[in-house]
């Protein structure tokens, strides 16, 4: 009998560090394995014995490309302790944030990081030089989320105004509308990069598997609402935190997580397969355009789904500032009165559903932390993709070999920095 053994030291244009191995025994593939290389950083350790509104200021250092969901998904947990209730302006604002988080994440991820694997490219400099006219384009929807997020947030990593019950300071809506004039080319760029990323033959590949993502009847949902499954279960967010498993594996740092005993994938393709049905009208468009039917079980087709999500967001972005018309200063911050309890939150990050759970004693100081991040959630899902993928790429030669698992991976837009909190 003959062993192979594939191994990947690192693997680059993804937030952290990790390396990949699976071994083979005479076509058999016996373990593929995911080799995360990010040393422990300790973030619920850290938040022991802290004041609640310590909380999303610590948690959004988690990770420098989503400090927004980070920050929103501890606030939500907080509040949800105290029995706090925002005001619907605060809701709308939280919401644009988000978004805005999902647009200038995505557009860098599918754009720079992912998309040049399917042209066998490997350095980005080339790819640049090959798309000057779409990488331009790439780069003014990410600037206008990002001037959009500093505006309204003070700045664009780890924002300054954003706080447990509203906002510390508001934009006037006549800064947002100076800003919103240039909306309507950069959502002509979104939507022809979508296109662009739509005419892209992806690798057949196909596998069942349990798709997990915020469902709310009347909205495609990134902020609130119940959690479902593609087998149709339903959870409140405590509920949903109590049916998965946490497993820690030796000599790893990251947590990885089933539900029950079998792995699921959340993110942008789970998003889409749950919520079709309330994508915007563009969104939706060029999805059908592609012809595809639901669900769909390829996971490469993640970056096609994070390409539509950019222009879902954009038009609903707008859609809520026009619904919002002006902003009440005067309407930034509820009173938070701190109680013993405990809070759930859960909001959908640009890779997936971020689940915070924090226990309170009656002065609002943190006696238990727990943060259940997208990456480690998928995590033993994108395992199982892969070996069920390398049957049909591990005879190819070296190079090529690597090139077909570095795009899998890539494409589930994993966060090693987020999973190793």
């Amino acid at each position: 009998m003959a062993l192979k053994t594939i191994k990947i030291n690192h693997i680059a244009k993804m937030e952290g560090h990790t390396g990949f191995v699976a071994s083979i025994l005479d076509g058999d593939v016996k373990q593929a394995k995911f080799d995360t290389l990010e040393g422990a950083r300790l973030i619920e350790g850290i938040l022991l014995g802290r004041d609640y509104f310590e909380v999303p200021m610590i948690t959004a250092r988690i990770c420098g490309i989503c400090p927004i969901v980070h920050f929103l998904s501890a606030t939500q947990a907080i509040e949800d302790a105290f029995g706090t209730k925002v005001s619907s302006q605060t809701v709308a604002l939280r919401k644009i944030m988000e978004l805005l988080q999902i647009v200038h994440s995505h557009s860098l991820h599918v754009f720079f990081l992912s998309l040049p694997d399917f042209f066998g490219i490997e350095n980005d400099l080339n790819f640049i030089k090959k798309f000057p006219k779409e990488t331009n384009m790439a780069l003014r929807v990410r600037k206008l989320a990002i001037e959009l997020v500093k505006l309204i947030g003070g700045r664009v990593v780890h924002p300054l105004t954003m706080e447990v019950g509203g906002f510390k300071k508001l934009p006037s809506m006549e800064e947002i509308n100076k800003l919103m004039k240039g909306f309507a080319p950069v959502f002509e760029d979104a939507l022809s990069l979508a296109e662009f990323t739509g005419k892209i033959q992806f690798p057949k590949f196909r596998r069942q598997q349990e798709f997990i993502a915020l469902y709310d009847k009347d909205e495609y949902e990134v902020l609130k609402g119940d959690i479902v499954s593609s087998s149709g279960k339903r959870y409140t967010a405590k509920e949903f935190e109590h049916q998965i498993r946490e497993l820690h594996q030796p000599l790893e740092n990251v947590k990885r997580v089933n539900l029950g005993d079998k792995p699921y994938y959340t993110g942008a393709l789970a998003r889409i397969n749950l919520n079709f049905a309330k994508l915007n009208p563009q969104a939706k468009k060029l999805w059908l355009q592609k012809g595809l039917t639901l669900p769909v079980e390829n996971t490469f087709y993640n970056v096609y789904a994070q390409a539509v999500e950019i222009v879902h967001a954009l038009e609903e972005i707008k859609k809520l500032l026009a619904e919002l018309g002006k902003i009440d200063q005067k309407n930034t911050k509820v009173k938070v009165i701190p109680r013993a309890g405990e809070g759930y939150g859960a909001v959908e990050a640009p890779r997936g559903i971020l689940l915070d759970y924090y226990k309170f004693d009656a002065k609002g100081k943190v006696l238990e932390a727990n943060i259940i991040t997208p990456t480690a959630q998928f995590l033993a899902n994108m395992e199982a993709d892969l070996k069920d993928y390398l049957p049909s790429v591990y005879k190819l030669p070296v190079h090529e070999r690597r090139q077909k698992i570095r795009a899998l991976i890539r494409a589930y837009d994993p966060c090693i920095s987020c999973a190793t909190h």
